[in-house]
């Protein structure tokens, strides 16, 4: 009996008569049609053989596993090796090609080979570029180091210059400097880690002065124009701000109330004009006198003295408080001696004894004075006659004979 294969054989009755080989169906193989032929699997559901459907291309033989699972070559993936694996990309007629993501990323477009998810700080289509805010060292080679410049100093990018080690800023902002961005322009000063700029209300020249103001505190350097103060916002001595308030202009020397000829003469005139300065003094400035009528060299010691400067008009007004006050102290001190020696001088005890025959009187000096306190002068007790015809008058402190 043939035996065939009602499953894999054309004819289950039918055979080879000298072999016994039975006439199979497309994908089965063996005598009697039993088995699947090579590039078949038998499909555990159907038990039927199902052609494997290998990729010429990405599998290494056309022979399947029971599952369907072709072999694949390598970087080449999926059930019939007809997709790259992670890490490949370009599908061709051999085989898949691996991305070129520099090390950074294992994954890229399995069509473009463009990298997918570029890890350690870099970007690009083969992460071959830092992210921004990031330099590329040569220690290790292709790492990616963030930038050591403030975001509030500079752009927040850098470079390494050929021949440097060390990362420069691209590019500081508006009052910053040097190679990190961590220094304050000329003009402007640190404060609190952020550089302002220097107030000088226009008073200094940036052209004159290697640095505006101080580095660390903002105080001006280098006051033009007869300026002053931290700010160059006053004017020096001997200087005072303009109606307009703009320029610090010099003191004009105050005329005195003395009367003062003042001579000039005209190129033209024979006779010098004099005036006086109390008609000047009464109708005209001190500014519009020197301009009309300027002072010759022989007045200048005149005008020197009264230009006074207000430090030398203080003093003179402190010494003579200082004289007054002293003055002042004297007086009430002379005042409060007079008046203790004209006090010590009514409580002076003095007393008039006056002898007469059978009678003997004493009396006081404070009997002569308004209100006088002579209480203990005179008492029985501290009275006595001595044997030899003396008085003797005891007080409490002083023992008095007469």
């Amino acid at each position: 009996l043939c035996n065939c294969s009602a499953v894999g054989s054309a004819s289950a009755a039918e055979c080879n008569g000298t072999t016994g080989q039975c006439p199979c169906l497309e994908g089965y193989a063996g005598l009697q049609c039993e088995s699947c032929a090579q590039g078949f699997y038998l499909e555990q559901r159907s038990q039927r053989c199902r052609p494997c459907g290998c990729s010429p291309s990405g599998s290494s033989s056309t022979q399947c596993d029971d599952s369907g699972k072709c072999q694949c070559k390598v970087g080449v993936t999926d059930l019939k090796c007809d997709r790259c694996s992670d890490g490949y990309y370009r599908f061709n007629e051999t085989t898949c090609e691996p991305c070129q993501c520099n090390n950074h990323s294992k994954t890229c477009d399995g069509l473009t080979g463009i990298c997918l998810h570029c890890q350690e700080n870099t970007e690009g289509n083969h992460c071959e570029l830092c992210k921004e805010g990031f330099y590329r060292s040569t220690h290790p080679p292709h790492a990616c180091h963030r930038c050591p410049c403030s975001t509030v100093a500079s752009t927040g990018t850098c470079q390494i210059q050929p021949g440097e080690t060390a990362p420069r800023c691209d590019k500081c902002k508006t009052g910053y400097t040097g190679p990190n961005c961590n220094q304050c322009d000329s003009g402007y000063y640190n404060s609190d880690s952020i550089c302002v700029r220097c107030e000088c209300n226009g008073n200094v020249d940036p052209a004159r002065s290697p640095s505006v103001c101080k580095p660390d505190t903002g105080e001006c350097l280098g006051c033009l124009y007869h300026t002053a103060g931290f700010h160059c916002e006053e004017c020096e001595d001997g200087y005072v701000r303009d109606p307009e308030g703009t320029n610090c202009t010099r003191k004009e020397a105050t005329l005195g109330p003395e009367t003062t000829e003042f001579t000039t003469s005209a190129p033209n005139a024979s006779k010098a004009t004099s005036f006086s300065t109390a008609v000047i003094n009464s109708t005209l400035s001190p500014t519009t006198i020197q301009t009309i009528f300027p002072l010759s060299s022989s007045d200048n010691s005149t005008s020197a003295f009264a230009d006074v400067s207000w430090t030398q008009f203080n003093i003179i007004i402190l010494t003579v408080i200082i004289i007054v006050v002293v003055l002042l102290m004297g007086f009430v001190g002379a005042v409060y001696m007079y008046r203790e020696y004209q006090n010590r001088k009514l409580n002076a005890p003095f007393w008039t004894i006056e002898l007469k025959e059978d009678n003997i009187s004493f009396s006081s000096y404070h009997d002569s004075i308004p209100n006088a306190d002579v209480s203990g002068l005179l008492e029985d007790d501290g009275n006595e006659v001595a044997p030899n015809g003396q008085l003797t008058l005891t007080t409490p402190m002083h023992n008095y004979k007469a």
